[in-house]
Formats: C-alpha cells, structure tokens, sequence
C-alpha cells in the first residue's frame, strides 16, 4: 500500500516547509540563488496527433513533441521536475511504440546530471506534474528524493481499470518514498520561487510550475495543460482531458501570467524546448 505522508509530519521529518507554516506569496523575494537546467528526457512521435484536440484541429497531422525534465537549484538543494521517458529507452535506437505514438531517448537524464557534477541521489525533491509514463520514467532513479505528488492523481493513476497513458510499474518506487501529498498549491521552499500550481484537467491531479528567477523573471511551466503552441492560442483540450476542469485551468494560468508577466514553456513545444539554454546553460 502507497504511503500518503501528510505534508506536515514529512516536513517535520525532512525539514521541508509546509504550507501551512512556511508558505508565501508567489511574489515573495528570493533569498537564494535560483537557476532553471533545461534536460532533454525524450521524443514522443505520432502519425496521427487528433488525440490532441477535440475538435479536430490535429486530425491525419504528425506530431513530434520532446519530453523534457527540469531541473532547479536552489541554493544547495536539487529539484527534478518531471522524470521523462525511461533511460531504459536510450539503448534501444528505434524507441519503443506505445499509447498510439512512437518513444525514443537518445539521452539519459543521468548522463545529463553527470554533465552538472550530480548524480541522481544528489536530487533531494522530485516533482511530478501528473503521472502519465512520459513524466514518470526515471522514477526508480531517485531513492534519496522527497516526492511531491498530489494524493488525489496517485490515487486516480492507481485505480482500475488504470487509466490511459499510466505505466503503474513507473510507480512503484513510491511505495517507499517520502511523499508530500498536498493537492493544492505547494510552495516548495517556502520563500515563493518555487511553487507547484493546481491546473487540473489533463488529469483529476494535474499541476503546472512557477519558478521564480533573479535575473529572468518568473517562468510558468505548463506541465501537459497544453502541448503546442496552437493549444496555448485556441485553448484546444485534448481528447482524453475533462473539458470543464481543463478550461478552468487554462483560464486561472492566463491570468496569472498576464499578472506575473511571466514567461510560458509550453512542456512539450519543440519551438519552447528549443528556446530554453542547452546544458550546461541554464537561466537564472
């Protein structure tokens, strides 16, 4: 049985700020040195990409969309953002076929935190935007990490039958780790430049990311709530999505860009993952 850790007795145990005692204000001012690492965790390729919206914009198009992860510092801390598709996959060349779409890595996200000087147990936070197996691959990795998942999307990704594009094999390492399981809101570090944001819809426990930087400015992070630009413009909601949660997400991230006058990475944009430094650039 997964352990759903309240908030409070894993910050407790692993000094990680809760939010009921250690939040802030998303504006609130950095106090440390923040730097955003753009990894390359993956290719998701599809001959046909209609899944992608419901009212037919993707119908008979390619699509070819890469599966990044993100990587934060704060300070002397390390938080993964999203673990992408399996290291596994780099060593088969022509990917694997699965969920209507072809899957390749041709680098792995260890090889690439060897490139910072890291290895995987140096990652003390793992964020997870939602729990399909594109995000999900290189969970086993990170045995040292405190896990940020919302109970009510580890609770969904574990029901039957298991709902489309979940591997519930990605998940079993949970089983043991540390967990904050908020479903709101998480200030990651209690100071506002890291905070996970409730976007449900793509999944019941969908969540984008905030990152707050000195130099750059604040970046929003969309996580699956969009996929392309065209989704981003139109507000286009993929098949597979609850429509009415979707909208309302897409609307509460619009406002809070244009309040933030923030910076939008749509996660699986090839014109935005193209735009983010290559590593071991990073934007601070």
């Amino acid at each position: 049985m997964f352990r759903y850790l309240h908030t409070l007795i894993v910050a407790a145990a692993l000094g990680v700020p809760s939010p009921s005692s250690a939040q802030k204000p998303a504006g609130a001012t950095a106090s440390v040195d923040v730097k955003l690492y753009t990894l390359d965790c993956g290719l998701a390729e599809f001959q046909d990409g209609d899944i992608f919206s419901d009212t037919g914009e993707y119908a008979g198009k390619p699509l070819a969309l890469p599966t990044p992860c993100f990587l934060i510092q704060h300070g002397r801390d390390w938080m993964l953002w999203d673990t992408g598709l399996g290291d596994q996959l780099a060593a088969q060349p022509g990917g694997i076929e699965q969920g209507g779409g072809r899957f390749l890595v041709t680098k792995s996200l260890v090889s690439q935190l060897a490139q910072l000087g890291l290895k995987p147990e140096d990652v003390h936070h793992v964020g997870l935007s939602h729990l399909h197996f594109d995000h999900t691959g290189n969970i086993g990795l990170f045995t040292k990490a405190t896990f940020i998942v919302p109970a009510y999307e580890l609770s969904w990704a574990l029901s039957k039958p298991t709902p489309f594009g979940v591997d519930p094999s990605e998940l079993t390492p949970l089983n043991q780790a540390p967990m904050i399981s908020t479903d709101d809101d998480y200030d990651v570090y209690g100071d506002g430049t890291v905070v996970t944001l409730k976007t449900p819809g793509h999944t019941p426990g969908h969540h984008s990311l905030m990152v707050k930087l000195q130099k750059s400015g604040i970046v929003l992070i969309t996580g699956d709530l969009y996929h392309t630009h065209e989704n981003y413009d139109k507000h286009l909601v993929p098949r597979m999505n609850d429509r009415p949660n979707t909208l309302a997400s897409m609307d509460r991230f619009s406002r809070l860009t244009a309040n933030m006058k923030a910076r939008v990475v749509i996660h699986h944009s090839p014109e935005d993952f193209a735009a983010m430094p290559k590593l071991p650039e990073f934007l601070d």
